[in-house]
């Protein structure tokens, strides 16, 4: 048996929730926006993106990720159904660009 190697892509499902919690911070700013991508190609538009509650530094870095993205409609925190304040809700617009 092959030892896998620590920087092999990791398959992961496209169904609309990201949890983080595997994920090294410095992997956001590349993940979250194909993430995203990979939603809207699947006609995703409603997507959780769980970062734990914490210190909240984790979802810090989410948000503003977030708000430099253009194929993001809105973004709030989850209700308490959806991870309270551990998680966030992403709007995605329809489009590939919000200036179409």
């Amino acid at each position: 048996m092959g030892q896998e190697s620590h920087d092999a892509p990791v398959e992961m499902p496209i169904d609309g929730t990201l949890d983080l919690h595997t994920f090294s911070p410095k992997d956001l700013k590349t993940l979250i926006p194909d993430y995203l991508e990979a939603c809207r190609g699947r006609e995703i538009f409603q997507v959780r993106i769980v970062h734990g509650k914490g210190m909240g530094v984790l979802r810090r870095s989410v948000l503003a990720i977030l708000e430099r993205l253009d194929g993001v409609e809105s973004f709030t925190q989850a209700g308490e159904g959806g991870g309270g304040w551990g998680a966030t809700l992403v709007v995605l617009t329809r489009s590939r660009s919000s200036v179409e």
